[in-house]
């Protein structure tokens, strides 16, 4: 009997080594060896997006053309647009929205963005935070998910509001308020 629980046991714990060896690929961390604070902070930034499509410098081009001239659907187009402090497009810029956006719904106007807010200057300067979500542009404020960061933003998470303070379709130019709130370490 005793000899049967010695080999249940010797079995058991071969069992967990070889378990233990297959997830060797990912361990528990702690937060104090990669300069991570023990809590997190809730930053607020009011930005302004300023897009446009046509003229002589263009911050967006459409890469793909829609499926059909009746909508946006299957269109995707590469932005490198202004962030800035204000609406006007001469207040100061503070980085670049980079990413892109698709065409994703055929009954209404409903992007899917996926875009990093690339900051340029002052505290945040060199970090991002990164936006995917969709975005049904005629609807009067819109939710999209922060899924990540860096630098400042690193493990970024939480949400943005936008809401369009001018849109020209003829022009070609959108100016759109993205209120972000965002939890990081």
């Amino acid at each position: 009997m005793t000899k049967l629980i010695l080999i249940l046991v010797a079995e058991i714990f071969l069992l967990t080594a070889v378990a233990s060896a297959e997830d060797g690929f990912a361990r528990t961390m702690n937060k104090k060896l990669i300069d991570l604070p023990n809590h997190e902070t809730l930053t607020h930034l009011r930005l302004y997006w300023h897009d446009s499509t046509r003229g002589q410098n263009p911050s967006t081009v459409r890469i793909q053309q829609p499926v059909s001239n009746s909508s946006l659907f299957g269109s995707i187009s590469m932005m490198d647009d202004a962030l800035t402090t204000d609406v006007m497009k001469n207040s100061t810029v503070v980085g670049q929205a980079q990413g892109i956006y698709a065409g994703a719904a055929q009954g209404e106007i409903g992007l899917l963005m996926v875009m990093n807010f690339a900051f340029k200057t002052g505290k945040y300067n060199g970090s991002t935070i990164t936006i995917l979500g969709r975005n049904v542009v005629m609807e009067k404020a819109r939710e999209m998910p922060v899924v990540g960061g860096s630098g400042m933003f690193r493990f970024a998470r939480g949400y943005v509001e936008a809401r369009t303070k001018f849109l020209d379709l003829k022009s070609g130019v959108a100016i759109v308020e993205y209120n972000c709130y965002v939890l990081h370490y």
